[in-house]
């Protein structure tokens, strides 16, 4: 099958490169590869492109996504892009959904609308589909729509495609109009009640070898439990895993994590009230990050990176199906 040619914008470390490419093995699964070619990639975090150009051939470009030259870019067949989420956060309360960083999917839809590929996958936090009652999802997808592209949108759960993990994230794929198809979003593969058709859930506990870790900074201080004991009742966090179950979000500073937050916590021994942090390889495998993708960075940036990314395992999915449809093109 000819390679489909992918532009890749707000690429961060690579997640969703990854998953695109497939050619990776995750928890004893193979993710065979797909007929995706990546020919230009960018991101504005310089951090995150030198993770990205440790990783993949084809190397990414450190540069602001305003400033790109369109008319220059070599022709290519599919966008990909993970605007940058923070304004449409439910974790933040006093967001401005009209500042820089929430009006930076105009710039996918602006290099949409010149260069005409003939799909895009977009990707984004849960709460673009609830502020405002919807109505910034609406415009945003009216603008997709707009630009020539028949767009649909879905909710997926990481869970539900072998991921331990129970992130959520709104993806919105485009085809191009004249091709009178829409994508379809690919079935769950994981359920709590497998079926013939679906696996069990995979727990936490397939990327957690062991909680009692040797190294000690890693772990909460006496004075952080005592914090959290004292704290007051709509304060009291600590949220330790169950390793049985699926790891809640992993976000993007788990390197500042506190036992008061709303970030997940590993409770290595419940009698003497011990409690760690992940380290950045287990935060990656819970976003399914194969073993040999490195982070040749440091441990903040590292956490900030993995929290960030799309989990590669989910975007295979999603890359899977429309491979599908461009083959039956």
């Amino acid at each position: 099958m000819k390679k489909i040619k992918v532009a890749s914008f707000f690429s961060g470390c690579g997640g969703a490169d990854l998953g695109l490419l497939g050619d990776f093995h995750f928890l004893n699964e193979y993710y065979s590869p797909l007929p995706f070619e990546i020919i230009y990639a960018l991101d504005f975090d310089k951090h995150a492109v030198q993770t990205y150009n440790t990783n993949f051939k084809h190397h990414s470009i450190c540069m602001d996504i305003k400033d790109v030259e369109i008319h220059n870019l070599e022709d290519f067949d599919c966008l990909i892009g993970g605007f940058p989420c923070q304004s449409f956060s439910t974790l933040n309360p006093n967001k401005d959904t009209n500042d820089d960083r929430a009006n930076l999917y105009k710039e996918l839809v602006k290099i949409l609308k010149i260069k005409q590929p003939k799909y895009f996958i977009a990707e984004n936090v849960k709460g673009l589909m609830t502020l405002q009652k919807g109505e910034i999802l609406k415009k945003v997808i009216d603008e997709f729509n707009i630009a020539g592209y028949n767009t649909t949108y879905k909710l997926l759960t990481a869970s539900n495609f072998g991921i331990p993990q129970k992130r959520e994230r709104l993806f919105i794929v485009g085809v191009r109009i004249d091709m009178d198809v829409y994508f379809e979003f690919p079935n769950d593969t994981h359920a709590q009640n497998p079926t013939c058709q679906k696996k069990p859930l995979v727990p936490l506990k397939s990327v957690i070898n062991k909680l009692a870790i040797d190294d000690n900074k890693y772990y909460f201080s006496q004075k952080a439990v005592d914090g959290m004991k004292n704290a007051k009742n709509n304060m009291k966090r600590g949220l330790h895993q169950d390793l049985n179950s699926q790891c809640l979000t992993i976000t993007s500073h788990l390197a500042k994590t506190s036992l008061n937050s709303r970030d997940p916590v590993l409770l290595v021994d419940a009698n003497k009230e011990i409690y760690r942090r992940f380290t950045p390889r287990e935060a990656a495998h819970i976003q399914s990050f194969p073993e040999k993708f490195e982070f040749p960075v440091s441990e903040t940036q590292a956490y900030r990176q993995i929290g960030n990314a799309v989990p590669p395992v989910l975007m295979w999915h999603i890359a899977k199906q429309l491979a599908k449809l461009v083959n039956n093109e």
